[in-house]
């Protein structure tokens, strides 16, 4: 079969012929429709990750949709946090018990480029977050699929206003498609500016702020929360650290707070993605993706190493 191999860790995977899965004790061979190029396997891939260096040569890919037994499904795969190949091929064995079956009417593209991503801004609102009704909610990192999602996902909840601070004026246009009420220009690293910034766009103190970034606009997010109101960190991609201020916290009795999928339990996992997979049947969550050949995986994998995907890369086989 063809399929997406990474041969040694930090080097770029390259698509070609790879010997066909073969099932172990309870699980299935699945026909794969749809496997995201996400930022956790490019993590993986490298050899740097929090999880480990990963086994080489393998098939990346955390997740896809495939069919099986007449069935459409959304499946995760151990690849680069555990041995074992993941969905950029065009089959993959999974265990049988992680398949999610996927509604009537759901596009498998539309619902691999949500994923585990949707689950992890679900999450952050309200297992971690606990979003109430009519409170205000800052998004960080706004026009990544993370924070789309979160933006979305922020008002089906009914939250009463719903900032998206972004780098790029693309992200930003991307997150007011999306539906925020306001957006806010990450172009300064200056933190009493972004903070007066997300205080305006929000018209008063936030309550909940949902963070990808860190860094500098993590810390002006603390100084615009309200006292009692809550930061959930989702990623770091503006900065490993960022300099929390003792007193901020302190002062309005902040609750700074961390997040990743890995807490959930395979039953927790697939109740998330079931229900991202019917909103997205229904229309009312979705974000900007693009349909890759599998052939073309290696540049996809490099743009989006880059920086230079403005939507979720979809590998189609």
């Amino acid at each position: 079969m063809r399929a997406v191999v990474l041969r040694a860790p930090g080097q770029a995977p390259d698509a070609l012929e790879h010997p066909d899965p073969v099932p172990g004790p309870g699980q299935v061979l699945v026909e794969v429709l749809a496997a995201p190029v996400t930022p956790l396997d490019l993590l993986c891939a490298s050899g740097t990750s929090y999880l480990g260096v990963p086994a080489t040569p393998y098939v990346p890919g955390v997740q896809g949709v495939g069919r099986v037994e007449g069935r459409t499904v959304w499946f995760p795969t151990p690849a680069g946090t555990a041995p074992g190949d993941g969905s950029m091929a065009e089959r993959a064995a999974v265990a049988r018990d992680d398949l999610v079956d996927l509604p009537d009417g759901a596009d498998p593209v539309r619902v691999a480029a949500l994923g585990l991503s949707a689950v992890a801004a679900s999450a952050a609102l309200h297992r971690r977050g606990g979003l109430g009704a009519g409170e205000r909610v800052l998004v960080l990192g706004a026009g990544g699929t993370v924070g789309q999602a979160a933006v979305q996902l922020a008002r089906l909840a009914g939250a009463g206003t719903v900032v998206a601070a972004a780098r790029s004026a693309g992200a930003r246009e991307r997150a007011r498609a999306a539906g925020a009420d306001a957006v806010v220009a990450l172009d300064t690293g200056e933190v009493d500016e972004l903070a007066r910034r997300f205080r305006d766009a929000a018209g008063g103190d936030v309550d909940l702020v949902v963070d990808t970034l860190f860094g500098p606009a993590a810390v002006a997010a603390c100084r615009a929360l309200a006292p009692g109101g809550r930061l959930v960190n989702l990623g770091g991609s503006a900065s490993p650290t960022a300099a929390l201020e003792s007193g901020v916290l302190r002062g309005r009795s902040l609750r700074v707070l961390g997040w990743t999928n890995l807490e959930l339990t395979p039953a927790e996992r697939s109740a998330g993605v079931a229900e991202v997979a019917a909103l997205s049947a229904r229309g009312e969550l979705s974000v900007p993706h693009e349909a890759v050949p599998l052939a073309d995986a290696a540049t996809a994998w490099a743009r989006q190493a880059a920086g230079a995907a403005a939507a979720r890369l979809v590998l189609v086989p």
